[in-house]
């Protein structure tokens, strides 16, 4: 049975304090769950964390907050292993401990109903660090890829990647430059690129204002486009620029879908 959250606001600034608190003063000293052994209950201390958060809807970006409980530790820590976290260099031991509650995120939220893999393509993106805004994206997420634009577009999107990838590797490469506009010949070839570039500045306008529904809408803008290109386009031409281009067009539909997720890490 698990425990009651705190029933105030205070209690509860208290206890999300000690948890915090107790979990960065192990991870400072390396002290950490392994395997089934807990001897001091860390996994259910960051559980804990994870529950306040979500169930009382809170603004906690961890890597900010563990970096002033790093602060308030013995002096010692100075000299600990850095790492760099969206530009800055941190505490390696922090970004391991963002790791931990990663997976218990996953755990909470495979309680709830959830996929564990929806969890991993917005972890994916790099710098999440917000516990309740990772649940929002995630649950965001779950819905678009419950309607037919979701499925669809994520089989799109999962054989454009493998294209890529198999491409990629033949050619020692990536395929990550510009588009050349002017050799878009076909149709659906200029439309796709058009979408992408509507989708892409829409969704990202979306995820900036935490709407990731409607970051979700945009991005599924792409399914008739990404459907009518692999319908009519050969990506492999005889022509090597047409090839290269299309390639490009292709690296350009796996960008845009990672403005809200990466979904080489979703499974189906």
């Amino acid at each position: 049975m698990r425990s009651a959250l705190p029933s105030s606001k205070t209690a509860d600034a208290v206890a999300l304090a000690d948890k915090l608190s107790t979990l960065t003063g192990f991870w400072a000293i390396d002290e950490k769950p392994t395997g089934s052994k807990d001897p001091f209950a860390l996994r259910r201390a960051a559980l804990g964390v994870i529950r306040s958060v979500i169930e009382h809807n809170l603004r906690l970006p961890l890597m900010a907050t563990l970096a002033f409980a790093d602060r308030q530790l013995e002096p010692g820590n100075s000299s600990a292993a850095k790492s760099e976290w969206r530009g800055e260099q941190v505490n390696t031991a922090n970004i391991d401990l963002l790791s931990f509650f990663a997976d218990r995120l996953k755990v909470y939220l495979r309680d709830q109903g959830s996929r564990h893999d929806l969890i991993d393509a917005v972890f994916a993106l790099g710098g999440q660090d917000d516990l309740l805004m990772i649940v929002k994206r995630v649950g965001a997420l779950s819905k678009f890829l419950d309607s037919e634009d979701g499925r669809n577009l994520l089989a799109g999107v999962k054989r454009a990647t493998n294209i890529l990838k198999i491409e990629e590797k033949k050619d020692g490469r990536s395929f990550d430059g510009n588009v050349n506009t002017n050799i878009l010949i076909q149709g659906e070839e200029r439309e796709l690129n058009t979408a992408i570039n509507g989708a892409s500045a829409r969704a990202r306008q979306a995820v900036a204002a935490e709407d990731f529904e409607g970051a979700m809408r945009a991005i599924a803008k792409l399914r008739a486009p990404v459907d009518a290109f692999f319908d009519r386009v050969t990506v492999n031409a005889d022509d090597p620029s047409f090839r290269e281009n299309r390639l490009k067009l292709l690296n350009r539909i796996r960008a845009a879908t990672r403005e809200v997720a990466d979904f080489s890490k979703i499974e189906g």
